[in-house]
């Protein structure tokens, strides 16, 4: 990690937001931590972080990992943007949204997201695994998937491919948590996609928004229409607007506003991309329009057409 005082020097002028994986740097001090939302802070920058732990075990739980976050906030003053919570929070998950709540109500300025899937997906060499996971996690090796074949692993193809280095999928949070994550008006919805590497993916990098959209609130109701457009939309450019006012023209429909616009039937919209059959299209989704630009015309890909364009904060001395 770099110091504070090469950070400052080189990166500091178009520092946008600080992103941290601490759950995959295990040696990363509290005091490294610190100093990092301080920088943040300096600018105005939120850190979006993926928490120190991840689990259910003392003291090494998504609850502690959560403290140490919102402390680093509270005592730097910078944002706070806790990273797919089910995940982190497992079956915790509805306790951790309660301290993301109190945290709000006493003026910190800390959110949160989630993906609608019981299952989570990561590299199997990472430290996530270090000794030690399964209990952390509560799992064992057959609610682990290997994305190149689908297969589930056993203590022996476990080692073989740790040290080979590839995804996973690791099925280890309850239905009833993602309900409760996905239906909470303060969660926003992220899908948290990663590369395709294999048959076998997590399917949440093709469907997670028409699954919240189909599912949960058509089939499921367990949040209304409104709801979750703003989960998908506002709220994530008001997460970003105040270092970068770009994203003041995103995630709301009016005149001047970026036309980034996708159109879809409420009554049809569907993902199908599933934990055996990940590489699906979702159903329903008519037009994609990014800068007024058809990419999706008639629910079919328009090829060769690449309308976006960077988001920047602005740089400052």
């Amino acid at each position: 990690m770099p110091s504070r005082s090469r950070y400052s020097k080189d990166c500091s002028a178009v520092l946008w937001h600080l992103g941290m994986g601490i759950n995959y740097t295990a040696a990363a001090s509290h005091q490294e931590i610190v100093e990092m939302f301080r920088i943040a802070a300096k600018y105005g920058a939120s850190v979006h972080v993926h928490l120190r732990y991840a689990g259910v075990q003392e003291p090494q739980t998504g609850l502690a990992a959560l403290e140490e976050g919102i402390a680093a906030a509270a005592a730097t003053g910078a944002p706070l943007h806790v990273v797919h919570i089910t995940s982190i929070g497992l079956r915790d998950t509805p306790q951790l949204l309660a301290m993301v709540e109190g945290a709000q109500k006493r003026g910190l300025d800390v959110t949160t997201e989630c993906y609608p899937y019981v299952a989570a997906s990561t590299d199997l060499a990472s430290a996530i695994f270090d000794p030690g996971w399964q209990e952390r996690m509560g799992i064992t090796y057959k609610d682990l998937q290997w994305a190149k074949t689908g297969e589930r692993l056993t203590a022996e193809t476990f080692d073989k491919y740790r040290k080979e280095g590839g995804i996973v999928v690791i099925y280890s949070i309850p239905e009833a948590v993602v309900r409760t994550a996905v239906s909470n008006p303060m969660v926003m919805v992220a899908s948290d996609g990663m590369r395709i590497e294999g048959p076998k993916v997590h399917p949440r990098g093709q469907g997670t928004f028409a699954r919240v959209l189909g599912h949960y609130v058509r089939e499921e109701k367990a949040l209304d229409l409104m709801t979750a457009l703003r989960k998908m939309t506002l709220m994530p450019a008001q997460r970003l607007e105040k270092r970068a006012p770009t994203f003041k023209d995103k995630g709301r429909i009016r005149v001047g506003a970026d036309a980034d616009i996708t159109i879809f039937d409420a009554e049809q919209v569907i993902d199908r991309a599933t934990f055996d059959e990940p590489l699906q299209y979702s159903d329903g989704i008519r037009f994609v329009l990014v800068n007024g630009v058809p990419v999706v015309r008639d629910g079919k890909l328009v090829e060769g057409v690449f309308p976006g364009h960077a988001a920047r904060a602005p740089v400052q001395p």
